[in-house]
C-alpha cells in the first residue's frame, strides 16, 4: 500500500476505485466497503484508493475542546487498511479552511482533479462538504457532470445490527470488550513503549512491563483486568493487562496500563508492544494489602490462562 500525505503526491493510478471517510476503528461495517472496493477492482482492474482525514475533524472543528477518544492512530489505520488490500491511502490534512469547501468544491478539488475517480464507494452515512450537505443524494444528482459513477453501500448490506465506531467506543469505556471486538472484526489494541515502573510487581512474583500510550486522543478502555495476547517484533506472547490507578497501593495520579506476561522474563524496556484486549477479568479493587492483592491475581492468571490457552 503507498501512503499519500496530501493530494500533490498522488499519481493516477489510471482507473481509481475510491472511497472516503474517517474509518475510525476500520471496522466490521467499514469492512464491507473495502470489500466491496476490491471486488470492483478485480473485475475491472483498477486500483483502490482511500481517502481519510487527519487530525479527526471533529477534533478540529470543536477547536479541540472535545472528549472524542479514537479507535485507532493514524498508524494503527494504515496497518488495519493495509491488511484489507487497500492499494492508495490518500492522507488529507483536515483544517477549518477545508471544511468550508462546499460538495461541489469538495468533489471537484479532492475526488475528479485529485484522486481522478472513475467509481466511487461510499456507505450509506457517507457526508462531505461545509456543514456536511453533501452525500449520496447530491452526488446522484450530480454524477454525470463529475465523469465517474457511484454506489452506496446500504444500511442493511454493512450489518443488520448498526455498527459505528460511537458504539464501539461505548462499549470499550463499559469495559465490554467482546461486544467491541465482535463489531471490530479484530481484537481492539493499546500500543506504546514499554517503560521503566516502580517493580512492586516483581515483589509479589507478578512483574509487569509499564506501557506508555504517547498519543493522548487514543481510547483506554474502562479500569480493570483483562487477558491479553501481546506482540512483541515478531512474537507473540500470551498475559494480562491492568488498566487503573493501582487503589490497593493508594493510588497513582496517572493512569497505569501495565502487562503482566505468562512464562516471560526478558527486559524489554524502550520496545514497542501491542496488547490486543481479548476478554475482561474483573473490576479494578482496592485490596487491604500486597498479600490479598497477590492471591487475587493469582486467580486472575488462572482466568486469563483458561481464556488464553483453551
Amino acid at each position: 500500500m503507498k501512503i499519500h500525505r496530501g493530494l500533490t503526491s498522488f499519481d493516477s493510478t489510471g482507473y481509481s476505485i475510491v472511497t472516503s471517510g474517517t474509518f475510525d476503528g476500520v471496522h466490521v461495517g467499514h469492512q464491507k466497503i473495502l470489500a466491496r472496493l476490491q471486488e470492483i477492482s478485480d473485475q475491472s482492474q483498477g486500483e483502490t484508493v482511500l481517502i481519510t482525514f487527519w487530525p479527526h475533524p471533529r477534533i478540529v472543528l470543536s477547536n479541540g475542546n472535545t472528549d472524542l477518544k479514537l479507535l485507532s492512530t493514524i498508524e494503527e489505520k494504515a496497518r488495519l487498511l493495509e491488511q484489507h488490500g487497500v492499494d492508495h491511502l490518500v492522507i488529507l490534512p483536515f483544517t477549518k479552511d477545508f471544511s468550508q469547501l462546499s460538495p461541489d468544491e469538495f468533489i471537484q478539488q479532492v475526488y475528479v482533479q485529485g484522486v481522478g475517480t472513475h467509481k466511487l464507494v461510499i456507505g450509506y452515512d457517507h457526508r462531505f462538504g461545509k456543514n456536511r450537505e453533501g452525500g449520496f443524494d447530491y452526488l446522484k444528482q450530480h454524477a454525470s457532470s463529475y465523469g465517474f459513477s457511484i454506489e452506496e453501500i446500504s444500511r442493511h448490506d454493512i450489518d443488520d445490527v448498526v455498527i459505528s465506531s460511537t458504539k464501539i467506543r461505548k462499549a470499550l469505556l463499559a469495559g465490554n470488550v467482546s461486544i467491541a471486538n465482535q463489531y471490530l472484526g479484530y481484537a481492539y489494541s493499546l500500543e506504546g513503549k514499554v517503560a521503566h515502573g516502580d517493580k512492586i510487581g516483581r515483589t509479589i512474583g507478578f512483574p509487569t512491563a509499564n506501557i506508555t500510550i504517547e498519543e493522548s486522543y487514543k481510547l483506554i478502555p474502562a479500569h480493570g483486568i483483562y487477558a491479553v495476547e501481546a506482540i512483541l517484533g515478531e512474537e507473540v506472547l500470551k498475559g494480562m493487562l491492568y488498566i487503573g490507578n493501582r487503589p490497593t497501593l493508594d493510588g497513582s495520579p496517572q493512569l497505569r496500563i501495565e502487562v503482566n506476561l505468562f512464562d516471560f522474563d526478558r527486559d524489554i524496556y524502550d520496545q514497542q508492544l501491542q496488547i490486543n484486549l481479548i476478554a475482561k477479568i474483573r473490576e479494578d479493587a482496592k485490596l487491604e494489602s500486597l498479600e490479598e492483592l497477590k492471591q487475587m491475581l493469582k486467580q486472575d492468571e488462572l482466568a486469563s490462562r483458561k481464556i488464553l490457552f483453551s
